[in-house]
C-alpha cells in the first residue's frame, strides 16, 4: 500500500500504521479513509495529500 505526504505540513500516512488516534486502524488503505478524515498535524483535508 501506498504512502500519502500532506503537502502543507509533510505529514506522512503510512497505511502499514494508520491514524489510531483519528479513528483509521493499522492496514487502512489511503482511498479507504473517509472523506471527513483530516490530517492528525495541521488540518488539512484528503485532497491536501500527495502519493509520496
Amino acid at each position: 500500500m501506498e504512502k500519502y505526504v500532506c503537502n502543507l505540513c509533510g505529514y506522512v500516512y503510512d497505511p502499514a500504521k494508520g491514524d489510531p488516534d483519528g479513528g483509521i486502524p493499522a492496514g487502512t488503505a489511503f482511498k479507504d479513509i473517509p472523506e471527513s478524515w483530516v490530517c492528525p498535524l495541521c488540518g488539512a483535508g484528503k485532497s491536501d495529500f500527495s502519493p509520496v
